[in-house]
Protein backbone atom coordinates (compact mmCIF):
# COMPACT_ATOMS: atom_id res chain seq x y z
CA UNK A 1 0.00 0.00 0.00
CA UNK A 2 1.81 3.07 -1.07
CA UNK A 3 1.97 5.87 2.30
CA UNK A 4 1.16 9.03 2.02
CA UNK A 5 4.49 11.43 2.00
CA UNK A 6 3.90 15.22 0.15
CA UNK A 7 2.25 17.23 2.88
CA UNK A 8 1.34 19.33 0.40
CA UNK A 9 -1.51 17.34 -1.12
CA UNK A 10 -3.32 16.93 1.31
CA UNK A 11 -6.90 18.48 0.95
CA UNK A 12 -8.91 19.96 3.75
CA UNK A 13 -11.32 17.20 4.53
CA UNK A 14 -7.84 15.08 4.12
CA UNK A 15 -6.46 16.90 6.84
CA UNK A 16 -9.85 16.68 9.13
CA UNK A 17 -9.49 13.12 8.76
CA UNK A 18 -6.12 12.42 9.76
CA UNK A 19 -6.62 14.87 13.01
CA UNK A 20 -9.59 12.91 13.76
CA UNK A 21 -8.00 9.07 13.60
CA UNK A 22 -4.96 10.48 15.59
CA UNK A 23 -7.33 11.79 18.26
CA UNK A 24 -8.56 7.93 18.79
CA UNK A 25 -12.10 7.03 19.18
CA UNK A 26 -13.22 8.30 22.47
CA UNK A 27 -11.94 11.70 21.42
CA UNK A 28 -13.36 11.77 18.12
CA UNK A 29 -16.54 10.81 19.30
CA UNK A 30 -17.04 14.12 20.81
CA UNK A 31 -15.95 15.81 17.48
CA UNK A 32 -18.18 13.50 15.85
CA UNK A 33 -21.09 14.29 18.40
CA UNK A 34 -20.85 18.69 16.91
CA UNK A 35 -20.77 18.25 13.52
CA UNK A 36 -23.68 17.91 10.72
CA UNK A 37 -24.87 14.84 9.30
CA UNK A 38 -23.00 16.16 6.04
CA UNK A 39 -19.83 16.66 7.89
CA UNK A 40 -19.90 13.41 9.12
CA UNK A 41 -20.50 12.14 5.97
CA UNK A 42 -17.67 13.74 4.02
CA UNK A 43 -15.11 12.90 7.11
CA UNK A 44 -16.22 9.02 7.07
CA UNK A 45 -15.73 8.70 3.55
CA UNK A 46 -12.32 10.81 3.39
CA UNK A 47 -11.46 8.42 6.50
CA UNK A 48 -12.07 5.23 4.52
CA UNK A 49 -10.02 6.31 1.37
CA UNK A 50 -7.27 7.42 3.24
CA UNK A 51 -5.04 4.87 2.96
CA UNK A 52 -1.54 5.03 4.99
CA UNK A 53 -0.07 8.20 6.14
CA UNK A 54 3.39 8.80 7.26
CA UNK A 55 3.92 10.02 10.78
CA UNK A 56 6.27 12.93 9.19
CA UNK A 57 3.01 14.19 7.86
CA UNK A 58 1.12 13.82 11.23
CA UNK A 59 3.49 15.45 13.22
CA UNK A 60 3.69 18.56 10.53
CA UNK A 61 0.10 18.38 11.06
CA UNK A 62 -0.33 18.67 14.24
CA UNK A 63 2.54 21.60 14.11
CA UNK A 64 0.03 23.54 11.89
CA UNK A 65 -3.15 22.74 13.69
CA UNK A 66 -1.42 24.36 16.95
CA UNK A 67 -0.18 27.23 15.19
CA UNK A 68 -3.70 28.00 13.68
CA UNK A 69 -5.77 27.55 16.55
CA UNK A 70 -3.23 30.09 18.36
CA UNK A 71 -3.45 32.34 16.04
CA UNK A 72 -6.68 35.18 16.96
CA UNK A 73 -7.58 35.50 12.87
CA UNK A 74 -7.58 31.40 11.91
CA UNK A 75 -10.69 30.68 13.81
CA UNK A 76 -13.57 30.34 10.80
CA UNK A 77 -16.80 31.20 11.81
CA UNK A 78 -19.51 29.82 10.04
CA UNK A 79 -23.81 29.58 10.08
CA UNK A 80 -23.39 26.10 10.97
CA UNK A 81 -21.56 26.18 14.27
CA UNK A 82 -23.35 29.68 15.04
CA UNK A 83 -26.49 27.91 15.20
CA UNK A 84 -25.05 24.91 16.82
CA UNK A 85 -23.49 26.77 19.52
CA UNK A 86 -27.04 29.16 20.07
CA UNK A 87 -28.48 25.82 20.42
CA UNK A 88 -26.69 24.74 23.48
CA UNK A 89 -27.98 27.89 25.23
CA UNK A 90 -31.40 28.69 23.52
CA UNK A 91 -34.74 26.84 22.84
CA UNK A 92 -35.08 25.88 19.05
CA UNK A 93 -37.95 28.06 18.03
CA UNK A 94 -35.29 31.33 19.62
CA UNK A 95 -32.76 29.83 17.39
CA UNK A 96 -34.59 28.95 14.33
CA UNK A 97 -36.19 32.66 14.39
CA UNK A 98 -32.84 34.53 14.99
CA UNK A 99 -30.53 32.37 12.44
CA UNK A 100 -33.96 32.70 9.61
CA UNK A 101 -32.87 36.79 10.19
CA UNK A 102 -29.24 36.62 10.21
CA UNK A 103 -29.17 34.06 7.06
CA UNK A 104 -31.63 34.61 4.47
CA UNK A 105 -29.92 34.41 1.03
CA UNK A 106 -26.56 36.06 1.31
CA UNK A 107 -27.31 36.78 4.69
CA UNK A 108 -30.12 39.20 4.04
CA UNK A 109 -32.98 40.07 6.77
CA UNK A 110 -36.48 39.97 4.66
CA UNK A 111 -36.98 43.53 4.09
CA UNK A 112 -34.28 44.01 2.37
CA UNK A 113 -34.96 40.34 0.22
CA UNK A 114 -37.95 42.54 -0.76
CA UNK A 115 -35.79 45.34 -1.34
CA UNK A 116 -34.58 43.72 -4.28
CA UNK A 117 -37.95 42.31 -5.86
CA UNK A 118 -38.64 44.34 -9.09
CA UNK A 119 -41.12 46.94 -8.01
CA UNK A 120 -43.59 45.47 -10.55
CA UNK A 121 -42.82 41.86 -9.93
CA UNK A 122 -43.92 43.53 -6.24
CA UNK A 123 -46.89 45.73 -7.42
CA UNK A 124 -48.53 42.97 -9.33
CA UNK A 125 -48.05 40.55 -6.44
CA UNK A 126 -49.68 43.68 -3.97
CA UNK A 127 -52.66 44.68 -5.86
CA UNK A 128 -54.31 41.62 -5.30
CA UNK A 129 -54.02 41.67 -1.34
CA UNK A 130 -55.94 43.66 0.85
CA UNK A 131 -55.25 47.29 1.26
CA UNK A 132 -54.21 47.33 4.48
CA UNK A 133 -51.80 44.23 3.74
CA UNK A 134 -50.29 46.58 1.34
CA UNK A 135 -49.55 49.65 3.61
CA UNK A 136 -48.02 47.66 6.26
CA UNK A 137 -45.18 46.08 3.52
CA UNK A 138 -44.59 49.42 2.03
CA UNK A 139 -43.95 50.91 5.31
CA UNK A 140 -41.61 48.77 5.97
CA UNK A 141 -39.48 49.12 2.98
CA UNK A 142 -37.33 51.87 1.89
CA UNK A 143 -39.13 55.07 0.98
CA UNK A 144 -37.89 55.32 -2.79
CA UNK A 145 -38.74 51.54 -3.50
CA UNK A 146 -42.02 52.08 -1.90
CA UNK A 147 -43.02 55.18 -4.22
CA UNK A 148 -42.42 52.97 -7.13
CA UNK A 149 -44.35 50.21 -6.28
CA UNK A 150 -47.07 52.97 -5.22
CA UNK A 151 -46.73 54.14 -8.43
CA UNK A 152 -47.54 50.89 -10.11
CA UNK A 153 -50.75 50.38 -8.29
CA UNK A 154 -54.49 51.00 -9.94
CA UNK A 155 -55.24 54.54 -8.95
CA UNK A 156 -58.06 53.68 -6.84
CA UNK A 157 -56.52 50.71 -5.32
CA UNK A 158 -53.44 53.30 -4.04
CA UNK A 159 -55.42 55.74 -2.92
CA UNK A 160 -57.16 53.47 -0.72
CA UNK A 161 -53.37 52.31 0.67
CA UNK A 162 -52.22 55.97 1.15
CA UNK A 163 -55.51 56.36 3.20
CA UNK A 164 -54.52 53.70 5.52
CA UNK A 165 -50.72 54.23 5.43
CA UNK A 166 -51.92 57.56 7.13
CA UNK A 167 -54.11 56.14 9.69
CA UNK A 168 -52.47 53.24 10.61
CA UNK A 169 -51.62 53.74 14.72
CA UNK A 170 -50.55 50.43 14.86
CA UNK A 171 -50.52 47.46 13.27
CA UNK A 172 -53.62 45.08 14.10
CA UNK A 173 -52.86 41.38 15.33
CA UNK A 174 -55.03 40.09 12.23
CA UNK A 175 -53.29 42.26 9.27
CA UNK A 176 -49.75 40.22 10.76
CA UNK A 177 -51.08 37.28 10.44
CA UNK A 178 -52.29 38.34 6.74
CA UNK A 179 -48.66 39.84 6.16
CA UNK A 180 -47.49 36.55 7.61
CA UNK A 181 -49.24 33.73 5.74
CA UNK A 182 -48.75 35.99 2.36
CA UNK A 183 -44.88 36.76 2.96
CA UNK A 184 -44.31 33.25 4.17
CA UNK A 185 -42.29 34.44 7.59
CA UNK A 186 -41.55 33.56 10.90
CA UNK A 187 -40.79 36.64 11.94
CA UNK A 188 -42.67 39.44 11.32
CA UNK A 189 -44.37 40.25 14.68
CA UNK A 190 -41.20 42.26 15.07
CA UNK A 191 -43.62 44.94 12.91
CA UNK A 192 -45.84 44.89 16.41
CA UNK A 193 -42.95 45.96 18.04
CA UNK A 194 -40.95 48.37 15.95
CA UNK A 195 -40.99 51.78 16.35
CA UNK A 196 -43.07 53.62 14.12
CA UNK A 197 -42.21 57.18 12.45
CA UNK A 198 -45.17 59.77 11.91
CA UNK A 199 -47.11 58.67 9.63
CA UNK A 200 -47.33 62.21 7.58
CA UNK A 201 -43.96 61.94 7.55
CA UNK A 202 -43.12 58.70 6.13
CA UNK A 203 -45.82 59.14 3.41
CA UNK A 204 -44.15 62.61 2.82
CA UNK A 205 -40.66 60.82 1.82
CA UNK A 206 -42.37 58.22 -0.46
CA UNK A 207 -44.20 61.06 -2.30
CA UNK A 208 -40.79 62.66 -2.27
CA UNK A 209 -39.30 59.66 -4.43
CA UNK A 210 -42.40 59.70 -6.53
CA UNK A 211 -41.78 61.22 -10.38
CA UNK A 212 -43.67 64.08 -10.94
CA UNK A 213 -46.81 63.19 -12.64
CA UNK A 214 -47.21 60.74 -10.38
CA UNK A 215 -46.82 62.64 -7.28
CA UNK A 216 -49.21 65.46 -8.74
CA UNK A 217 -51.86 63.23 -9.16
CA UNK A 218 -51.85 61.06 -6.11
CA UNK A 219 -51.54 64.91 -4.36
CA UNK A 220 -54.61 65.79 -5.78
CA UNK A 221 -56.60 63.07 -5.41
CA UNK A 222 -55.37 62.75 -1.27
CA UNK A 223 -56.60 66.60 -1.37
CA UNK A 224 -60.09 65.84 -2.31
CA UNK A 225 -60.28 62.89 0.16
CA UNK A 226 -58.26 64.43 2.86
CA UNK A 227 -57.17 68.38 2.46
CA UNK A 228 -55.33 68.48 5.83
CA UNK A 229 -53.51 65.50 5.23
CA UNK A 230 -52.19 66.72 1.76
CA UNK A 231 -51.18 70.40 3.75
CA UNK A 232 -49.16 68.18 6.04
CA UNK A 233 -47.13 65.89 3.90
CA UNK A 234 -46.93 69.13 1.70
CA UNK A 235 -45.48 70.79 4.22
CA UNK A 236 -43.25 67.76 5.54
CA UNK A 237 -41.94 67.05 1.38
CA UNK A 238 -38.35 68.01 0.76
CA UNK A 239 -38.47 69.48 -3.04
CA UNK A 240 -35.61 70.77 -5.59
CA UNK A 241 -36.97 74.54 -5.12
CA UNK A 242 -36.15 74.09 -1.62
CA UNK A 243 -32.55 73.96 -1.57
CA UNK A 244 -33.17 78.30 -2.29
CA UNK A 245 -33.75 77.42 1.47
CA UNK A 246 -29.78 76.65 2.07
CA UNK A 247 -27.20 79.59 3.00
CA UNK A 248 -24.62 80.85 0.15
CA UNK A 249 -21.63 78.50 1.88
CA UNK A 250 -23.89 75.66 1.61
CA UNK A 251 -25.07 76.05 -2.17
CA UNK A 252 -21.43 76.51 -2.86
CA UNK A 253 -20.69 72.85 -0.95
CA UNK A 254 -23.29 71.38 -2.75
CA UNK A 255 -21.87 72.79 -6.12
CA UNK A 256 -18.66 70.81 -4.97
CA UNK A 257 -20.45 67.83 -4.13
CA UNK A 258 -22.46 67.05 -7.31
CA UNK A 259 -21.72 65.80 -10.44
CA UNK A 260 -21.71 68.76 -13.39
CA UNK A 261 -24.23 66.53 -15.70
CA UNK A 262 -26.71 66.35 -12.81
CA UNK A 263 -26.38 70.08 -11.79
CA UNK A 264 -26.68 71.06 -15.82
CA UNK A 265 -29.65 68.96 -15.94
CA UNK A 266 -31.40 69.73 -12.23
CA UNK A 267 -31.21 73.46 -13.02
CA UNK A 268 -32.81 72.79 -16.61
CA UNK A 269 -36.19 72.16 -14.53
CA UNK A 270 -35.72 74.86 -11.97
CA UNK A 271 -37.50 77.53 -11.85
CA UNK A 272 -35.42 81.00 -12.70
CA UNK A 273 -34.98 81.93 -9.09
CA UNK A 274 -33.60 79.02 -8.22
CA UNK A 275 -31.28 79.04 -11.32
CA UNK A 276 -30.13 82.46 -9.98
CA UNK A 277 -29.21 81.20 -6.16
CA UNK A 278 -27.21 78.31 -8.16
CA UNK A 279 -25.48 80.86 -11.13
CA UNK A 280 -25.06 83.58 -7.71
CA UNK A 281 -22.66 81.23 -5.96
CA UNK A 282 -20.59 80.04 -9.27
CA UNK A 283 -18.06 82.21 -10.08
CA UNK A 284 -18.67 84.48 -13.71
CA UNK A 285 -16.91 81.70 -15.70
CA UNK A 286 -17.93 78.73 -14.06
CA UNK A 287 -21.90 80.05 -14.65
CA UNK A 288 -21.24 80.68 -18.16
CA UNK A 289 -19.91 77.83 -19.08
CA UNK A 290 -23.18 76.25 -17.26
CA UNK A 291 -25.41 77.92 -19.07
CA UNK A 292 -24.13 77.21 -22.33
CA UNK A 293 -23.91 73.54 -21.23
CA UNK A 294 -27.74 73.34 -20.40
CA UNK A 295 -28.60 75.53 -23.89
CA UNK A 296 -26.54 72.50 -25.49
CA UNK A 297 -28.56 70.05 -24.27
CA UNK A 298 -31.48 70.97 -25.95
CA UNK A 299 -34.85 69.44 -24.88
CA UNK A 300 -34.52 66.66 -22.02
CA UNK A 301 -36.66 63.95 -20.85
CA UNK A 302 -38.53 65.13 -17.95
CA UNK A 303 -37.63 61.86 -16.26
CA UNK A 304 -34.31 62.43 -16.51
CA UNK A 305 -35.07 65.74 -14.85
CA UNK A 306 -36.59 64.67 -11.92
CA UNK A 307 -33.76 62.21 -11.25
CA UNK A 308 -31.37 64.46 -11.50
CA UNK A 309 -33.12 66.99 -9.32
CA UNK A 310 -33.63 64.10 -6.68
CA UNK A 311 -30.07 63.16 -6.75
CA UNK A 312 -29.26 66.21 -5.31
CA UNK A 313 -32.14 66.82 -2.97
CA UNK A 314 -30.65 63.74 -1.27
CA UNK A 315 -26.78 64.58 -1.89
CA UNK A 316 -27.94 67.93 0.15
CA UNK A 317 -30.10 66.09 3.12
CA UNK A 318 -26.82 63.50 3.34
CA UNK A 319 -24.15 66.90 3.79
CA UNK A 320 -26.85 68.57 6.29
CA UNK A 321 -26.83 64.90 8.45
CA UNK A 322 -22.83 65.45 8.61
CA UNK A 323 -23.45 68.94 9.42
CA UNK A 324 -21.77 70.29 6.37
CA UNK A 325 -24.43 72.59 5.25
CA UNK A 326 -27.39 74.03 7.14
CA UNK A 327 -30.76 73.84 5.65
CA UNK A 328 -33.04 76.00 7.17
CA UNK A 329 -36.86 75.31 7.83
CA UNK A 330 -39.81 77.54 5.99
CA UNK A 331 -39.89 80.89 7.54
CA UNK A 332 -35.61 80.94 7.24
CA UNK A 333 -35.72 80.08 11.17
CA UNK A 334 -34.31 76.48 12.21
CA UNK A 335 -32.34 74.28 11.09
CA UNK A 336 -33.82 71.21 9.41
CA UNK A 337 -31.77 68.04 11.28
CA UNK A 338 -32.35 64.64 8.85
Amino acid sequence: MRVREDYRSLTGPEKASILMLSLGEEHAAKLFELMDDEEIKEISQTMANLGSVSSNIVERLFVEFAEMFSQTGSLVGSYESTERLLAKVLDKDRVDAIMEEIRGPAGRTMWDKLANVNEQVLANYLKNEYPQTVAVVLSKIKADHASRVLALLPETFAMEVIMRMLRMEAVQKEVLNDVERTLRTEFMSNLARTNRRDAHEMMADIFNNLDRTTEIRFMTALEERNKDSAERIKQLMFTFEDLSRIDSSGIQVLLRATEKDKLGLALKGASEDLRNVFFGNMSERAAKLLKEDMAAMGPVRLRDVDDAQMHMVKLAKDLAARGEIVISDNKGGDELVY
